[in-house]
Parts: C-alpha cells; structure tokens; sequence
C-alpha cells in the first residue's frame, strides 16, 4: 500500500473571502508547476454569498442585506459567514478513485462524514443536493473548481452561524430554512475541533496526511 501523500497545512482565521480566493489562484498555479505540495486552508469569513454559475443560470435571488460575489465553482450558492469552517483543498486529484469531479466530491463529502462521526456526529449525504446533512438538514456544501485537476474551493461545514442567516436562503432547488447549522440542531462543536477531526481521519479517507503529523 503506498504511503500518504503529504499536505502542507495552513490555518488562516477569519479572513475576507477576496483574499481567501487570491491566495487559492496563486497556490493552484504553483501546485499545477509542482512548486509546491497538496496545500490545506483552514478557514472562516465574514458574511458573505458566493454565486455559482448554476445559480446564476436558475436566476436565483439573494436578498440585499446579504453581501454577495460571483465565483467559478460548481453548484449554486453558498453563504459563509461566522461560525463556519471553510476548508479549502488546493490538491492534485490523480489518486485510486479520483478519476472524475463525482468521485472527488464523494471523497470530500466521505471525508466530512468520517470526521463527524469521530466527534460522535451521525451524518450522510442526501439526494437534494451534494453536501453533508444532520438530521435531515444541510450543515455542509462542496463545490469545486478545477485546473488539469488541480482544484480551489472546497466545502464549509456550518456548526453556529449567526441565527436566522443562512437559514434564510432558499435556491438551487433547497427551500429556505433546508440548510443550518449543528448548533441548531443540539450538537456544540468548535472550529478547532472540527479541524481536528479532519486532520485526523484524512489519511484514511484522502489517502494524504498532514506534514506536521
């Protein structure tokens, strides 16, 4: 069996999501010339929507107290605000089963699944829509964006966000109050906690581990 592939790993706090992108294109233009290796952010942001072009194209309206910008993932919108884990995985996908977008998005949905249920977190994917949902709910969005397989963006896991805001959002299919937070749901949990845990089970579930470990 082949050793994990080595991650660098960045934890960068609350960072505005202009700055987040910026670093995540030069990141990727230097993963794409092996300038450096596999690369993990770690993050939050303030408020803010991201618009993705299947939203765009269903002409899906966000309200205009929410700040909003335009961006080149998959899937449709995304908030991100506090009390949100943003994780960022700036990867060359050309491992076992990562031979297409589904497989990697199943991968990181699989990865989130396996780091809940470290914490004691039941969770699971739904046929609404990709992502990781509790009890029924979507605590978590994936999208992608890719470059000769090497990708930006990634998914959020949502465990306190200001109440009543992403709830609020409805699109992409999702009525309004479908996606929420743990919190909301009776589950305390920490960012760093969360980080932990992904850090954690990602050797067995990415088959790649944290240059630190």
């Amino acid at each position: 069996m082949a050793e994990p592939r080595v991650v660098e790993v960045h934890r960068l706090g609350h960072t505005e999501y202009s700055d987040a992108e910026l670093l995540m294109r030069e990141l990727q233009q230097n993963r794409l010339l092996d300038i450096i290796p596999d690369t993990l952010l770690f993050c939050s942001h303030p408020e803010i929507v991201t618009i993705g072009p299947a939203a765009r194209r269903d002409g899906v309206v966000i309200p205009s107290d929410y700040p909003t910008t335009d961006v080149d993932r998959g899937g449709g919108i995304t908030w991100h605000g506090p009390g949100q884990l943003v994780v960022y995985p700036v990867f060359k996908w050309d491992l076992e089963a990562e031979s297409n977008v589904k497989h990697i998005t199943t991968k990181l949905e699989q990865w989130a699944i396996a780091s809940l249920a470290s914490l004691g977190i039941d969770s699971s994917t739904d046929e609404r829509m990709q992502g990781v949902w509790v009890q029924g709910s979507k605590v978590g969005s994936v999208g992608l964006a890719f470059r000769k397989w090497v990708s930006r963006h990634g998914f959020t896991i949502n465990f306190a966000t200001p109440k009543g805001r992403v709830e609020a959002l409805d699109g992409c299919g999702l009525n309004a109050g479908t996606t929420t937070s743990l919190d909301r749901l009776g589950i305390e949990i920490s960012a760093d906690e969360l980080t932990d845990a992904l850090l954690s089970c990602m050797s067995d579930s990415l088959s790649r581990e944290n240059a630190k470990s």
